[in-house]
């Protein structure tokens, strides 16, 4: 009987991996706690609406929507349900693809992205942009691109944000 060992992580694979596993545990609390408490807004809601923000005419297909989100469609309905209360996304049936719907940024969610942007690109500056030099910032953005790759590797990037 034959059995693989396995490979288990050298002594500084495992400094590796557990200082990314606690950032990438307490990067998203801060991200959220800043929106939450600027903006009253969760983190993932401004991900919408900043998608739909810098898409053409303010509007995406729920499905793309989504994978920029990097959620399930079901997630990014019930959290489009919630915007629409608030007025800052509408949906409505898109015209080219009867079976797609899209997704409308309102003046009202524009003016929220306004508002709430100079805070939190203020707080990813802090967090994550200025203790980085450009040779780091240039190392994490490749290994953050192999890592999705690894991850998914049929996943393609949203149109307005392909390089």
């Amino acid at each position: 009987m034959h059995t693989d060992e396995p490979r288990w992580l050298d002594a500084e694979e495992q400094q590796t991996w557990l200082a990314m596993v606690s950032m990438l545990v307490s990067l998203p609390a801060a991200l959220d706690a800043q929106l939450q408490r600027d903006a009253d807004i969760s983190h993932f809601e401004y991900q919408v609406l900043a998608g739909l923000s810098m898409s053409p005419d303010r509007t995406l297909r729920m499905r793309d929507l989504a994978d920029f989100a990097e959620a399930s469609l079901s997630r990014l309905s019930h959290t489009a349900k919630r915007l629409e209360t608030k007025g800052w996304l509408t949906r409505t049936p898109d015209p080219a693809d009867g079976r797609s719907t899209l997704a409308v940024l309102t003046d009202a969610g524009w003016d929220k992205v306004v508002a709430t942007a100079p805070g939190h690109v203020a707080e990813v500056r802090r967090l994550v942009i200025d203790p980085l030099t450009k040779t780091q910032a240039k190392q994490l953005r490749e290994i953050s691109h192999r890592v999705n790759d690894a991850i998914n590797p049929h996943r393609t990037c949203p149109p307005m944000l392909n390089p």
